[in-house]
């Protein structure tokens, strides 16, 4: 066991308020002088109480090392723990943008004039307009008379009996006879439309009808129904069969050429027979036809002034003095995207032909004004933003602009996604708007206007409460 140490003796003076006997005032045991008594109250110094301040000594050191030991692990994990804990996501603040209501479409139909039309496309016309067809009527539905209108039924009837496999095909050769030569003075003392037929000449069966359809030639009309099936009496037969049969219960024909007054059909009838004309290959064809080009005929204009505008492909005219002008008409209407429309119109009764070409071509762009474009957002529109708890913010914005193809004044709505984000950089995409109509639909993609950077070191050891706070 080891003698007390100055430590211990340093201990003892703080216990018993007195400093140690400094060793430098006493001589030298050798000395010949005497070593100084201590006063007669100083205490004695045990060695038990040497042994206790040394146990309370250690007892703070060990004490102090724990303490150190503890600084260092708390130290030692919260340095890496705070810089790797993940930080709160940003919050995002994002609002829907409002489309307006689009106009609704309507179709301008004469009111003044009795009229009807088909309006049918392919599988993205059902998808616009929610509909396979689709069907306007103004004036009523009566009877009047077609007048040359009439001509394209006899073409019908003439070519179930002498049928052709397209336009392509000749046909038959017809001759004409003194009888047949006479229509000419017939029908010209009539007013009517004619062209000359001299007697013992000859044209092809499709020759004769371009000749009836495309400058209406009521001679020609005649004489083919003749040919075809014998007599005027075996063809105006054929003919009530070939109405029949077609469901055009409210057509009558007395003669094949319209000059007549009591050939008559209602505009619901004539828009069937349009469409059993249009998908006829042959007849389809022939009123397409601008001009008229045969034998001893030749660059003679079609009758229908409209042909070739507002994507009009025939069908046929019919005018009479005294009841009017009428317009059976099909287009294939371009409506500013995808497949064009089919339109199969027609328009009774109007005081001029000039009157009737005006309202159809009214009709057509009402047809085409329904067909809406609509500009929904453009590029660059502010949405949003994102703000992160250490300062950093950034704006969302459109990537682009867009628009919706829509029919009428379908409602548009909108619809904002957006995406979690810790960090990211300008351009980062957050999230889309969905924008859709009953029939069409688009997306454009979010992004980041400005970057979201991760917070730095600091922040994250001077903010653990955000960090930890869950």
């Amino acid at each position: 066991m080891t003698g007390p140490g100055r430590d211990d003796f340093t201990e003892l003076e703080a216990m018993f308020g007195r400093p140690r006997p400094d060793a430098s005032a006493r001589p030298h045991p050798r000395g010949s002088q005497t070593i100084e008594s201590a006063p007669h109250d100083s205490p004695v110094v045990s060695a038990a109480d040497v042994a206790a301040a040394r146990k309370r000594r250690n007892r703070r050191r060990a004490v102090a090392a724990s303490i150190g030991l503890v600084i260092v692990a708390i130290v030692g994990t919260y340095i890496p723990v705070t810089l790797l804990a993940p930080v709160p996501a940003p919050t995002v603040a994002l609002s829907t943008p409002t489309v307006a209501l689009p106009t609704q479409a309507a179709l301008s139909l004469p009111p003044t004039m009795e009229s009807a039309v088909s309006i049918t496309g392919g599988d993205d016309f059902e998808a616009l307009t929610g509909s396979k067809e689709m069907v306007g009527t103004s004036g009523g539905d009566t009877a009047l008379p077609i007048a040359s209108i009439s001509k394209l039924i006899s073409a019908l009837v003439i070519l179930e009996r002498k049928p052709l496999s397209s336009v392509d095909d000749a046909g038959p050769t017809l001759t004409f006879s003194k009888a047949d030569h006479d229509l000419y003075d017939k029908y010209y003392v009539l007013g009517a439309s004619i062209q000359p037929m001299k007697t013992g000449s000859q044209m092809s069966e499709r020759d004769v009808l371009k000749t009836m359809l495309i400058v209406s030639a009521c001679n020609y009309a005649e004489a083919a129904a003749t040919w075809a099936y014998g007599s005027q009496e075996a063809f105006l037969a054929a003919t009530k069969k070939w109405l029949s049969a077609h469901g055009l219960g409210n057509t009558r024909l007395v003669e094949p050429t319209g000059v007549d007054p009591r050939n008559v059909s209602t505009p619901a009838d004539l828009v069937a027979l349009g469409k059993i004309a249009h998908a006829d290959p042959v007849v389809s064809k022939i009123v397409a036809m601008a001009r008229l080009n045969v034998p001893e005929m030749s660059n003679i204009g079609n009758n229908n002034d409209l042909l070739g505008t507002e994507g009009i492909d025939g069908i046929k005219t019919g005018t009479l003095d005294d009841s009017g002008s009428n317009l059976l008409f099909s287009a294939a209407v371009d409506i500013g995207r995808g497949t064009p429309v089919n339109v199969i119109g027609v328009v009774l009764g109007g005081a001029s032909r000039d009157e009737v070409d005006a309202a159809v071509r009214i009709l057509i762009t009402s047809l085409k004004g329904g067909f809406h474009d609509v500009p929904l957002i453009e590029a660059d529109t502010v949405i949003g933003t994102y703000s992160t708890a250490w300062g950093d913010q950034a704006k969302v914005v459109t990537e682009s602009g867009t628009s919706l193809f829509t029919w009428s004044n379908q409602a548009i709505t909108a619809k904002v996604d957006s995406a979690p984000v810790r960090h990211g950089k300008s351009g980062t995409v957050v999230g889309e708007i969905e924008f859709a109509s009953p029939t069409n639909h688009a997306q454009v993609p979010l992004v980041l206007r400005g970057a979201i950077a991760e917070p730095d070191a600091w922040w994250r050891l001077t903010h653990p409460q955000r960090l930890f706070a869950r």
